[in-house]
């Protein structure tokens, strides 16, 4: 498996780190975000949603809505945001379709998604986010190998 690492030392340093992160996707569109509450996800895809074109005031955690759509504004693409966090089971994710948004070739970028790991595709990058020393972000996107 392939993976990349992005040490994020700071705040300051996150555009920069979302700029590589984006370098790195490649074709791929399903992202998995694992860290502990507070390891800075929401805070990462709010600088990679600006990377990928996506007004500076729309982004934010969709906690209570579960998914947000954005539309990067130099590409036209779509992004889906999803928390997972306040899902009990897997069947809510099923009701609200997350399997269609997976499949329409849009990204998305998915907090918590242990919370729905049966249906994430088999080409999901894992990404894990760790706190480390001094506030610092270590962040590893692990690559299926297809």
């Amino acid at each position: 498996m392939d993976k990349k690492i992005i040490e994020i030392a700071s705040l300051e340093a996150l555009p920069e780190a979302a700029k590589q992160f984006a370098e790195a996707m490649g074709d791929f569109t399903v992202f998995a975000f694992y860290g502990e509450m507070g390891a800075g996800k929401t805070t990462f895809i709010n600088a990679l949603c600006k990377v990928l074109g996506v007004d500076d005031d729309v982004t934010n955690s969709p906690s209570f809505s579960i998914i947000n759509e954005y539309r990067s504004d130099t590409t036209a693409e779509l992004i889906y945001h999803f928390d997972c966090y306040r899902l009990q089971n897997v069947a809510e994710a099923e009701d609200i379709g997350v399997e269609d948004y997976f499949d329409s070739g849009a990204v998305c970028l998915i907090e918590w998604p242990e919370r729905i790991l049966d249906l994430l595709p088999d080409d999901t990058v894992t990404v894990n986010i760790a706190e480390t020393d001094g506030g610092k972000r270590t962040l590893t996107m692990s690559f299926p190998e297809l």
